[in-house]
């Protein structure tokens, strides 16, 4: 067996228990390698109880930058003997089991192909601190030392992260610091260091940003002029709605009275919170709830309303596992037609489906413009990954002479102006009607605003005409934001490709990969990015361009796939569903591997994804 040797492009896997303070430790050693100028793509695995369950931390280290989850593990750091024969199990060929060996491995659970690395953990712990509390939570550090010494990691560097964990606070500063070189000492003395895998400084990082793609909507909200966020406590969505309200107070403070420029309301549930929402946009507020799947279910008929009264609100929808509570920590991309057709009765909603904080960041604040400019609700769609894990991305883009789209409304003037005023009434031809917001004007353009049928000018009717003749107006509004969506992106080969393949949101990072994987191999493959709903048209071009076409997605039931067959008519015995949906991220293996079984090729590499 011989060990894996790499420099700076490894996959390193944390096998801990929940609540045992290992998240804090665990996210130092990753921004120690950041440190160090190598690129790197953290994701936390956890349970959805508060403590004692089993949780891994994976860190890949790509000094190529890749961002995706590739699949498998180099190295297994294991700190919880309930899931051992598992993680083992996902060990590469050659990898490193580093481990407590305190309490020594049954020989049954050990392969002959893995260098074992054992160190007392717990012993050393135990010699040092008195308190049980403390030998836990410096064991973590201890490990984290150790493994610094394995991976060649600078020492300094981790302690400068000590340093600015604990600034101020000099007991904590110097017992972590203390525990951090045991570790590095007790490694270096019992094995040779460094490892076949290892770390070497570079300069590949730049001037990207480690950031959660909730923080980064939570700031893009805020840039998109968001005012108002009535929102309804849910995993995975809870931290976009916190991260708009720090970033609301440094930017929403009014600068002469000190007073707050925003409200951010935690309602009693979720069909409150959309209630706020959408009454916050009547009233011409840019407003918005964040949410994962069981609150959109709950939120039906408040987007029935707003799509048919033309209301606009956006709303964050964070995706995980369902149906029902299903698995609230795990991540998919099942939301997809649940948005699309919200309510009941035929209703069409606008999405948006960025890969990443950049896009999350970016369509956040054009959401805003666009529910304004088309009346109606606007979806964001992230998932549990790229809301919850932290990726590495460009600084976020801003314009400051950007101005706010606020779409068709009228002001006092133009109110003056008017003969009449349908609130109802396309003038233009483009599906919009114009509006007017309350307070106005003391006398013109009032209008009763109802969920039930009515006529260009807003009076209530119940004759087949008007109503026939409103429901396709939003349909020629729904034509409307064809055109004003952000547009797919194509990825070509280099080589003429018979093969192409269909795919969104948080399986950008890992597409990416697998293309690369199969190119070697002698597959090309051309890859196009579906960003917004509508469709634009040339996906039906791009789908007529390719003998066999892929449909890659994170859910069961090919929705994706579904929606492409409805809104482009495209013909679906030519779209191939690739289904991702186990609650971990995609990989660039599993996607490779399946395109090349379903081209009868021989796999491209072993599919080892199995945490949980």
């Amino acid at each position: 067996m011989m060990p894996i040797e790499a420099v700076n492009d490894f996959v390193i896997r944390f096998a801990n228990v929940n609540g045992s303070g290992s998240a804090s430790a665990n996210l130092m050693f990753a921004r120690a390698i950041l440190r160090m100028g190598v690129p790197i793509a953290p994701r936390n695995i956890f349970p959805s109880n508060i403590q004692g369950l089993p949780t891994w931390y994976e860190v890949r280290v790509s000094e190529a930058g890749r961002r995706g989850a590739r699949g498998g593990a180099d190295m297994l750091v294991a700190m919880n003997p309930q899931t051992l024969a598992q993680d083992i199990a996902a060990l590469e060929p050659g990898g490193y089991l580093f481990f407590d060996s305190t309490r020594p491995i049954p020989p049954a659970m050990l392969r002959d192909d893995v260098v074992t690395l054992g160190m007392p953990l717990t012993e050393i712990c135990n010699a040092e601190y008195g308190d049980p509390r403390q030998r836990q939570l410096y064991k973590n550090i201890v490990y984290v030392g150790a493994l610094g010494a394995l991976l060649d990691i600078d020492a300094e560097v981790i302690e400068t992260l000590i340093a600015e964990r604990f600034k101020g606070k000099d007991r904590l500063l110097e017992a972590n610091v203390r525990a951090l070189r045991l570790g590095y000492a007790e490694a270096r003395q019992r094995f040779v260091c460094p490892l076949g895998i290892r770390v070497r400084k570079a300069d590949a990082v730049g001037d990207a940003i480690l950031v959660e793609g909730n923080f980064a909507a939570g700031l893009g909200a805020v840039y998109g002029g968001a005012t108002v966020c009535a929102w309804y406590p849910i995993t995975p969505s809870t931290s976009l709605a916190e991260s708009f309200e720090s970033h609301a107070r440094r930017f929403r403070i009014d600068e002469q009275t000190g007073q707050k420029n925003y409200a951010y309301l935690q309602a009693e549930d979720e069909i409150a919170a959309i209630g706020i929402a959408v009454g916050a946009g009547w009233n011409g507020a840019r407003a918005f709830t964040a949410t994962s799947g069981p609150g959109i279910s709950l939120m039906q008929e408040f987007l029935g309303l707003a799509y048919f009264a033309e209301i606009p609100v956006v709303l964050f929808d964070v995706q995980r596992g369902g149906p029902s509570t299903g698995m609230p920590t795990r991540t998919q991309q099942s939301d997809l037609l649940l948005c699309a057709f919200a309510s009941h009765g035929d209703t069409k909603h606008v999405l948006l489906l960025p890969d990443g904080p950049n896009e999350a960041f970016e369509f956040a604040a054009l959401s805003f413009d666009l529910a304004e400019r088309l009346q109606t609700p606007v979806f964001v769609l992230l998932d549990l990954d790229i809301g919850m894990n932290a990726h590495l991305s460009e600084p976020f883009a801003w314009d400051d002479s950007r101005l706010y789209d606020r779409g068709k409304t009228l002001d006092a003037l133009a109110l003056e102006a008017a003969q009449n005023f349908g609130r109802y009434d396309d003038i233009d031809g483009d599906g919009i009607a114009f509006r007017t917001l309350p307070g106005t004007h003391p006398t013109r353009g009032a209008y009763f605003t109802r969920g039930t049928s009515r006529d260009r000018f807003a009076r209530y009717t119940e004759d087949s005409a008007p109503y026939i003749d409103n429901m396709e107006r939003l349909l020629l509004k729904f034509e409307t934001a064809r055109k004003l969506l952000p547009a797919p992106e194509i990825r070509r080969s280099g080589h003429p490709a018979n093969v192409g393949v269909i795919y969104f949101g948080s399986t950008g990072p890992a597409m990416d990969e697998a293309i690369d994987l199969l190119a070697t191999e002698g597959i090309e493959v051309d890859a196009l990015r579906v960003r917004a709903f509508p469709f634009a048209p040339e996906i039906a071009d791009f789908a007529r361009q390719h003998k066999t076409l892929f449909v890659v997605e994170q859910n069961r039931d090919a929705q994706l796939r579904s929606l492409l067959t409805i809104d482009l008519e495209l013909d679906p015995a030519r779209l191939i569903p690739i289904l991702h949906f186990g609650g971990l991220p995609i990989t660039a293996r599993f996607i490779a591997g399946e395109i090349a079984r379903r081209l009868n090729k021989p796999a491209v590499a072993p599919i080892l994804e199995t945490v949980s």
